[in-house]
């Protein structure tokens, strides 16, 4: 395996849109709990998918609990 390259942080809102994501809550849900717009939860799905390397929502909670950036979720 290659070396693991250095790990930016999430940053607060990514991480909240991620962890919403992962308890399976849709842009419209997670926008409606957070107060914010649909189309500003997934401008922090998609730059928290960049910065985690993956493609998709799912892809990148799973990538960032693999990496300690999220706590895991508790039901």
């Amino acid at each position: 395996m290659s070396a693991t390259p250095h790990h930016e942080p999430l940053s607060a809102r990514q991480a909240a849109c991620l962890r919403w994501a992962a308890l399976g809550k849709t842009s419209w849900e997670t926008a409606r709990i957070l107060g914010v717009s649909e189309s500003t939860v997934n401008f922090h799905l998609r730059n928290a998918c960049a910065r985690l390397g993956v493609r998709g929502r799912r892809a990148a909670a799973v990538e960032a609990l693999r990496r300690g950036l999220l706590k895991p979720l508790t039901a």
